[in-house]
């Protein structure tokens, strides 16, 4: 995508870690802000807010292991390859390819639960954290109930052993995308055309599908395993930390992030709220700058 107003001045890249390689567009200079993207998104959702903050950092945009352009392990019977553990030391491995010893992390959806993971094995890297329209996992899980069940369906059908949700979204994916991405009381027609494009390409690319399921899969599975243990070791995100979510999406009716973030963080909180459903960088970028530029400092 050569578009003028697609991520200006940004520079795409693959960058090779331990596992393989990563999708990576980086830009401007200042201080390091690592973005990780949501699902069944790449790093091209930070188009309307990644441009402005380079006037102020050094922007560096992944896309996850699994998604978009980046390395897609093959499912395995324990999706190790998935956990977010694994996925974590991508990000600690590529932010030590740019130079940086710590930086700041800004996270949404399914990148916020591996920035959590993040923070909580490399306590000493993660500067600040922010965290957008997610509760931890284990919180999740240990709240669950029909209304969880119900609206976060997606969660337990992409957790279905490989390969039977793989073929089911395979046989019409864009189809599921639209329904997918639906479920808030926005229809999603503030993806714009260039990441809608980045996207589609992506959830047309079976690999792609399947990494998405693992990521799920391990969220049920061996991500629990590793959340109890550091719950009985003690570890807490220990970095200040920002919570925000969309006054429109599932969070905001269900949950007292703030609340529920203390008794995963030791550091200061800030918790806000922004006039949008799940996808706040697309929905409401100038309110995401606000409270990026008020709390990256």
């Amino acid at each position: 995508m050569n578009h003028a107003n697609f991520f200006p001045g940004f520079k795409l890249e693959e960058i090779v870690v331990r596992d393989g390689s990563l999708r990576v567009r980086h830009g401007g200079s200042g201080p390091p802000l690592l973005l990780l993207h949501g699902n069944p998104q790449t790093h091209a959702m930070w188009h309307a807010v990644a441009p402005t903050l380079t006037q102020r950092y050094q922007v560096i945009c992944p896309d996850l292991r699994g998604y978009g352009g980046s390395m897609k392990p093959p499912a395995t019977a324990d999706h190790a390859p998935y956990a977010k553990k694994a996925m974590a030391r991508d990000m600690a491995e590529l932010m030590t390819h740019f130079g940086h010893d710590t930086f700041f992390v800004g996270a949404h959806d399914r990148g916020a639960r591996v920035a959590h993971r993040l923070a909580l094995d490399f306590p000493t890297r993660v500067r600040k954290l922010a965290v957008m329209d997610i509760i931890p996992t284990l919180a999740h899980f240990e709240r669950a109930d029909m209304a969880f069940g119900l609206g976060y369906y997606h969660w337990f059908w992409f957790a279905q052993p490989h390969p039977f949700p793989e073929n089911v979204i395979s046989a019409a994916p864009d189809a599921w995308f639209r329904a997918h991405t639906s479920r808030e009381p926005k229809p999603p027609d503030f993806f714009a055309p260039d990441a809608m494009a980045d996207y589609q390409r992506a959830i047309h690319n079976p690999d792609m599908i399947r990494g998405m399921c693992e990521d799920y899969r391990a969220a049920t599975t061996i991500d629990l395993d590793h959340d109890r243990a550091s719950r009985a070791a003690g570890q807490r995100v220990t970095c200040p930390l920002l919570v925000l979510w969309g006054a429109q999406a599932k969070i905001q009716a269900w949950y007292d992030a703030r609340s529920i973030w203390s008794d995963y963080a030791s550091g200061p909180i800030t918790a806000a709220s922004v006039p949008s459903g799940h996808y706040l960088a697309e929905e409401c970028p100038n309110e995401v700058l606000t409270h990026f530029h008020n709390f990256f400092v």
